[in-house]
């Protein structure tokens, strides 16, 4: 909220002094006034007509406010609310018709329709009180208000919740406009909120060609224009979406992706989606990305520009060409969606009906304004035909004139001087052969024989050369210590500056994508050589001594990611001598990237292309390794697990079995956390009759015994006594097995207070030992033994010991036991803690769902079983079916078969017992697949379970009415 409308603090005052003031504050009743008339505006234009009728609702609620509540100044709060839900109905609604009314929309809708009503008829009760008692109790007022406020918030709150849950991945943009952008510094540092770039400022010679484009945007047609590089196809794709009539179509949503600085030689259809993604405003989770990003785009129309379309066009690897147009004809299908695609190639996406536009070089009286606009001598206008003749021979190629009047002015050369220099650099600007830009490479010659450049010799050409090569562009702040060879290379990038040959972003010294293209192919590119090593010697050590803490070498690791990966890439595929060294830093590199800045990497493909040499084997196989695990981070799954399953096959032709053993290892416990008990066990019992198994230390094999263990617990397929038996008798892993022994003992119905006392037992031993992990898992067991009593405050104490433990320290860990500590609440009857908790726990959201899409599932879940206990079906049917679609998207039964229950129970409440049979012959259906007997489905995971009352499932495995002839 503004601070001009912060509620006045509560102050000790005579009461007819507080009442004067209430009633003549004109800023007030001016605000009131405005947004009242802004509702009703607004009202009228809404085509949904529940949407009119909450906006109807809300304007009579300030109505009242305005004509007879005396306390205004306490509406502030309630006013500004009211606005944020006039803003989001008025966008939400947009294109909607009544019939199209469907999914998290209307539940929302109707949710908060529920709730201005409710406080309608409390505000008009006041109403009616004031006509015979003519007077307000301030006091009994603020707390209504507030109790008002507080359900706003929640509403809102729900609304958000309900949108992030609809992606699955978090839409921000809706986010922060339901939220009133109170918590936009939530947003993960690596996506930005999009922004339309503004029309360019050097633009000139386009009104026409702009206002044609711009028609047919406007009428729904895909356009693609073509032409060599700086010819201003970017820039006329910036002007046409800053034109009024687009402007009004779309709106913010207003797009442009640029796939500059983007390598072809190891770009794939992953960050091309993710490079997309962050470009609308979006990050991806797990896999599908076109389902997530059609997710988002299908809820209105939208205006998208794919800029340096050649990058993914001119894409070396066939997994990018194969996949990456049909992806961007199916965006283009999506209704609404209009696309704009700018490119030096014609290889354009097939199956979309583009209008192709090539793009012409300016008029002459638009290249002399353009030129002339840059260079401002006093002697010019004797020599304005000589310098037409100029422009002429460049064939009015719009950066060519940039950078030719830039090199005149900075220099201070005089027409006549100009003319001489270009003399001896004639070239013909537009070559089609070849896709050679040879007016380019004479702009670019002219502006190198500059003095202040030449002063340089060699030094500025390798300071060129590196700019073209660093995909970000060279970090400012480092050049002194990324080039220790170059000692005045601030000073040269000063003056790169003036000539307009880079600009800086940021820290960032950047280089136009025509320059980078003509230093890339010209005889500087040989330069790069001898800085590439001081580069990337600089980058390795930065790795090598970055730690798990942020600090200083992993501050630079997050500024200049893209650098080094595009460094590792580089020395990957291009320098086989030192592929030894390259590696190293390669798996060090996604180490670090995994702590502290996690994201997808284009380092694939070069990891699994490197040849197999026996020297090799077990560096690629550490690199495969730590890509499987910034995979698992990311939780795509799919992909971890073929990285994982290389690291195998190496690790064993290395004769490394122990590490073989981790991958195994790692590879079983992902098919657990997805719920697939039969596929862990089946890997881990193969594992055990390999040739490895010989090999392994009595500790390795160890922790195969317990992961093992920890997938049969779940099938009951052994019996309490022989599980997590093995492991307890080795030394490192025998208090871990212990807990898990003693905490399956319970699930299996044994002496629980047996159980309780030998838990208390090893939590004082973990704590001794200052066994963290172990310690969490005593604790946690002890929790579940108070929750099976049924002593629900007892169990809140402990789980809150354990949120203590990890507070400020491991937020996955704090957010999966408070969503828990919430479950619990909600069990004692105490459905708005439980909320509370969630929400609180959950307002980092962006982060889990990037982080772990398990953490994400469990909050997910945990949220809809608190409002199937609350009562609230509508609710808990929208989380459930939303969880379903996400756990489908992430391929764990678990969590889906735990979702198709609690819609069972939610059509059994309802009565309607055919579809809740339907929902728990699914559920039977997968505890099948799990490998998990039905009986048994929550036995292993006690917080999940729904209350007593929820009898549904309970009658349906027991064949009892209504369902003596389901099964």
């Amino acid at each position: 909220m503004k601070k001009w409308l912060k509620k006045p603090k509560a102050r000790s005052r005579p009461v007819a002094e507080a009442k004067e003031c209430q009633d003549d504050n004109p800023d007030v009743v001016d605000l009131l006034g405005v947004t009242i008339a802004a509702i009703n505006t607004t009202k009228d234009l809404v085509p949904i007509q529940l949407a009119k009728g909450i906006l109807g609702t809300i304007a009579n609620i300030l109505t009242i406010a305005q004509s007879v509540i005396k306390n205004k100044s306490d509406f502030l709060g309630i006013v500004q609310q009211c606005e944020t839900i006039r803003g989001v109905l008025e966008r939400a609604t947009k294109g909607i018709t009544n019939d199209e009314l469907q999914g998290s929309l209307g539940v929302a809708l109707s949710e908060l329709n529920k709730s201005i009503n409710r406080i309608n008829s409390e505000v008009a009760s006041k109403k009616e009180q004031t006509i015979w008692r003519r007077l307000f109790s301030a006091t009994i007022d603020r707390d209504r208000i507030a109790s008002w406020e507080k359900e706003l918030d929640r509403v809102l709150g729900l609304f958000n919740i309900e949108a992030i849950v609809d992606v699955a991945i978090g839409m921000k943009k809706l986010t922060s406009e339901l939220k009133g952008n109170a918590n936009g510094s939530n947003i993960l540092r690596h996506c930005q909120v999009p922004v339309p770039p503004s029309r360019p400022s050097m633009f000139y010679g386009r009104d026409d060609l702009v206002a044609e484009l711009t028609d047919l945007v406007v009428n729904d047609e895909h356009i693609a224009l073509i032409g060599p590089g700086g010819m201003g196809k970017s820039s006329l794709a910036k002007a046409i979406l800053n034109e009024a009539l687009v402007i009004d179509k779309f709106a913010e949503r207003r797009f442009f992706v640029t796939y500059d600085g983007m390598d072809p030689a190891v770009i794939t259809f992953e960050n091309f989606m993710t490079r997309l993604a962050r470009a609308l405003g979006i990050e991806l989770v797990g896999a599908d990305p076109m389902r997530q990003i059609h997710t988002f785009l299908r809820s209105t129309s939208a205006l998208i520009v794919l800029d340096n379309a050649e990058t993914f066009e001119e894409a070396r690897g066939r997994s990018a060409l194969q996949e990456i147009p049909p992806a961007i004809a199916d965006i283009a299908d999506i209704p609404g969606i209009i696309l704009i695609l700018t490119s030096r190639s014609r290889r354009n996406a097939p199956n979309v009906p583009w209008i192709t536009k090539d793009i012409p070089p300016l008029d002459v009286g638009s290249a002399r304004e353009a030129f002339f606009r840059i260079y401002c001598q006093d002697s010019r206008g004797n020599a304005e035909e000589e310098i037409t003749n100029l422009l002429m021979e460049l064939e009015f190629h719009p950066l060519s004139i940039n950078l030719l009047a830039n090199a005149a002015q900075q220099n201070g050369w005089s027409p006549r001087m100009l003319l001489t220099r270009w003399k001896h650099q004639p070239s013909a600007v537009l070559d089609h052969g070849e896709g050679k830009l040879q007016s380019l490479s004479a702009t670019m010659q002219l502006s190198l024989s500059s003095p202040s450049i030449q002063n340089f010799g060699e030094d500025g050409g390798r300071t060129l050369a590196i700019i073209a090569f660093l995909p970000q562009g060279l970090n400012g702040d480092l050049a002194t210590q990324l080039l220790p060879s170059l000692p005045l290379i601030d000073i040269i990038c000063d003056v790169l500056c003036r000539q307009s040959l880079v600009y800086r972003q940021g820290v960032f010294i950047k280089m136009l994508a025509p320059i980078r293209h003509y230093v890339q192919n010209s005889s500087l590119a040989s330069l790069v050589s001898t800085c590439l090593r001081d580069v990337g010697d600089f980058y390795y050590r930065t790795i090598q001594h970055c730690s798990q803490e942020r600090d200083n070498h992993a501050d630079i690791i997050i500024s200049d990611h893209l650098n080094i990966e595009h460094v590792v890439a580089f020395g990957l595929t291009q320098v086989p001598h030192r592929t030894a060294e390259t590696l190293d830093m390669c798996w060090l590199f996604l180490q670090r990237l995994k702590s502290h800045l996690p994201r997808p990497t284009a380092l694939a493909p070069a990891i699994f292309d490197i040849l197999e040499e026996p020297s090799m084997l077990t560096l690629k196989a550490r690199c495969l390794w730590y890509l499987g695990q910034l995979y698992n981070a990311l939780s795509q799954l799919t992909e971890a697990m073929k990285a994982f399953q290389a690291a195998e096959a190496l690790y064993l032709s290395a004769n490394n079995h122990k590490d073989v053993a981790y991958c195994v290892a790692i590879r079983a416990n992902t098919y657990r956390c997805e719920g697939r008990f039969i596929q862990a066990q089946r890997v881990l019992e193969d594992f055990q009759c390999s040739n490895s198994w010989g090999y392994l230390s009595d500790t390795r094999k160890a922790s195969v015994w317990f992961f093992l263990d920890d997938a049969r617990m779940y099938m009951f397929t052994a019996s309490a006594d022989e599980l997590f038996a093995k492991s307890m008798e080795v030394r490192e892993w025998s208090l871990q097995s212990r807990v898990w022994h003693w905490r399956t003992k319970m699930y299996y119905g044994e002496d629980i207070v047996q159980v309780k006392m030998h838990l208390e037992e090893l939590l004082l031993q973990s704590t001794n030992d200052g066994d963290l992990f172990s310690r969490r898992d005593a604790l946690q067991g002890l929790a579940q033994v108070s929750f099976y009593q049924g002593r629900l405050s007892e169990a809140m104490n402990i789980m809150q010991e354990i949120i203590e433990m990890f507070k400020g320290k491991n937020p996955e860990n704090f957010l999966w036991f408070t969503v828990l500590k919430a479950v619990i609440a909600s069990n004692q009857g105490n459905n708005e803690l439980a909320r509370d908790l969630i929400h609180k726990a959950s307002e980092p959201l962006e982060f889990f769902a990037l982080r772990s899409a398990l953490v994400f599932l469990h909050r997910s879940y945990c949220s809809a079983h608190v409002e199937l206990t609350a009562g609230e079906y509508d609710r808990a049917e929208f989380h459930f079916t939303a969880m379903i679609e996400d756990s489908d998207m992430q391929g764990n039964l678990q969590f889906k078969a735990f979702s198709i229950r609690g819609l069972g129970e939610v059509a059994f409440a309802r009565d309607n017992f055919a579809v809740a049979a339907q929902r728990f012959a699914e559920t039977r259906s997968l505890c099948t697949e799990m490998g998990v007997p039905p009986r048994k489905l929550y036995s292993c995971s006690s917080f999940y379970t729904l209350p007593d009352r929820f009898e549904g499932w309970a009658l349906y495995l027991e064949c009892r009415s209504p369902f003596a002839s389901a099964i």
